[in-house]
């Protein structure tokens, strides 16, 4: 018996580009009474890379991961905007174009990001958001706790054909499951857009974003990997009062690699049912 909540693989074209997504769950038994939920991956994360996390999703609440602009399967240029702007309308065009009534942002490190701004503009039918250890490096803050070298030479090494163990130098403590997915779609991660969004990081404040956000909004953060600190957590408190935060022990910035199920224990009831 396949017990696997995958629908299908599909193509929209929603802001003008192409954004490609896989599509789990479906409208089956209750879960039409939920909210969908749209994931959406981190800097070099393709949508196919969260396939076990939107397939426990997916028991549950109809379930969307979104290929970033630039990564997977979605529309990739040198002339194109890789911009946190252009990206945060992108996932509100898509939601939009999907015709979705009532849905909830999900998105990770750079995800957490592009969700923020796209929730930072009212999106209609947006009832929910979730950032995941996003970075909150910006204007006159400290850097993003990660070297840009370590993306770009994965992807050029990924360009010509990476092995299992070529990856494991990069995520050593990865599974051979998820090393070899990895090998299989970094390439599909425009350099361009990879620096760009890095360079994000350091240019774009997410904090004159919060203010803004008119629904509720859960900060998950790593107990390991340093991305955001306690004081941190504090500053977007006193932004945002009625934050929901929860940090995840035993996990770095990969928190679904490192730590599953306390990843999904995280969301609590906040997603409006607790992941079975």
């Amino acid at each position: 018996m396949n017990d696997s909540t995958f629908l299908y693989g599909a193509q929209v074209r929603a802001n003008d580009i192409r954004q490609h997504y896989l599509r789990y769950g479906g409208n089956k038994d209750q879960r039409a009474e939920r909210d969908a939920v749209i994931i959406i991956p981190g800097i070099t994360s393709p949508a196919v890379t969260w396939g076990f996390v939107a397939e426990r999703f997916g028991r549950q609440y109809d379930t969307y991961v979104l290929d970033v602009r630039g990564r997977g399967l979605s529309e990739a240029s040198g002339a194109l905007d890789y911009s946190l702007d252009a990206q945060a309308a992108d996932l509100n065009a898509f939601a939009s174009a999907l015709g979705l009534s009532k849905y909830a942002f999900v998105g990770h490190s750079m995800g957490g990001r592009v969700a923020i701004r796209a929730a930072s503009h009212h999106p209609i039918g947006l009832t929910r958001v979730v950032a995941v250890d996003p970075p909150v490096s910006g204007p006159g803050r400290r850097a993003y706790p990660a070297n840009l070298a370590w993306y770009i030479d994965s992807i050029r090494m990924a360009c010509k054909g990476i092995s299992l163990e070529q990856m494991r130098e990069f995520c050593p403590s990865w599974s051979d499951e998820q090393l070899r997915l990895r090998a299989q779609w970094l390439h599909t991660c425009d350099e361009r857009a990879i620096v760009a969004s890095f360079n994000a990081f350091q240019m774009d404040d997410i904090h004159a974003d919060l203010p803004h956000i008119a629904v509720p909004l859960m900060l998950m953060s790593a107990e390991r990997g340093d991305v955001i600190r306690e004081e941190e957590v504090s500053e977007i408190r006193a932004l945002v009062p009625s934050l929901h935060e929860k940090r995840v022990s035993n996990a770095g910035h990969m928190i679904p690699w490192d730590n599953e199920e306390g990843f999904y224990q995280a969301f609590g009831n906040f997603l409006g049912q607790a992941l079975e």
